[in-house]
């Protein structure tokens, strides 16, 4: 059996609200094994990115947790780096510069001038960015300040990747671009990725495993998906696919003549919630 390198336990997180309390999300369970590129996908407001949050640390789940090989996590760490469908370049810093940022944080104590530039270039080689080190981000295009993005957090050496619809902003032509770029690389490195989109034919492109979540309030995982694709992929075979085709179908089923929805007993959440805490001291000792 394959190990669990990451695991999201029964977790919910709840907000306050002049109305009262609002579940968001309620025993959210799933799990990634080494190496698998696992896709989130499900209508907006179903809580998609509030479970990437826990997992980078930026929110506290109100019960359940995660854990990271074997131990449990809930405050960020260079561990879970983050791509935002915002570039999020610091626009005063070079290419070099921004990935430098993450580097020194993460490195300061462990690698030598030297060793750094070398490492941020290998990095910004990875995302075929490396002749723009010099170059400012207004000097460059919205998919390249993307692609800098992701050589930050390559940079950071992060155990997941977390990828919150970084594609989302970009035209058709650079998006197919990236996206097999990511994969490259992905494959390359064996980097454990998470990524959150609203996009059928991307999450079955991409993923090992699709987590479909129901809607929200109180939403969880409604449906998982292997992906069993041969690597490398590609667009235009996969198109003409059976196989693509018959798991594009499944994912389109479950969003939109299930419509998300899926039953779960009241008793079943307070079972859920009642075990989350115990579940998560359990799997992290």
């Amino acid at each position: 059996m394959a190990n669990k390198f990451f695991e999201l336990s029964q977790v919910g997180i709840e907000f306050p609200t002049p109305n009262g309390v609002f579940t968001a999300l309620d025993g959210v369970d799933f799990y990634i094994n080494e190496g698998e590129f696992v896709s989130i996908i499900g209508h907006s407001g179903c809580g998609k990115s509030t479970v990437l949050n826990i997992v980078a640390g930026l929110y506290q789940a109100t019960y359940g947790g995660v854990i990271l090989e074997g131990k449990e996590v809930n405050e960020p760490g260079p561990d879970r780096a983050v791509v935002f469908q915002s570039h999020a370049l610091m626009p005063w810093l070079s290419v070099y510069e921004n990935v430098a940022l993450g580097v020194e944080q993460v490195f300061k104590a462990k690698k030598t001038k030297s060793e750094m530039r070398e490492w941020i270039e290998h990095n910004l080689r990875l995302v075929k960015m490396d002749h723009a080190l010099d170059k400012m981000p207004h000097e460059i295009s919205g998919g390249m300040k993307q692609r800098v993005g992701i050589a930050r957090c390559l940079a950071m050496q992060p155990k997941v990747m977390l990828m919150d619809e970084p594609f989302g902003a970009l035209d058709a032509i650079t998006r197919a671009n990236l996206q097999d770029s990511v994969m490259e690389i992905q494959k390359e490195l064996n980097t454990k990725v998470i990524l959150i989109t609203h996009d059928v034919d991307e999450a079955v492109l991409m993923s090992d495993k699709i987590v479909m979540m129901s809607n929200g309030p109180a939403a969880r995982v409604g449906q998982l998906l292997e992906i069993d694709l041969d690597r490398p992929r590609d667009r235009i075979d996969l198109s003409k696919s059976d196989q693509f085709n018959y798991y594009r179908q499944q994912v389109l089923s479950f969003l939109y003549e299930k419509k998300g929805v899926v039953e779960f007993p009241q008793t079943a959440q307070e079972e859920s919630r009642e075990g989350a805490k115990e579940s998560i001291t359990d799997k992290a000792s």
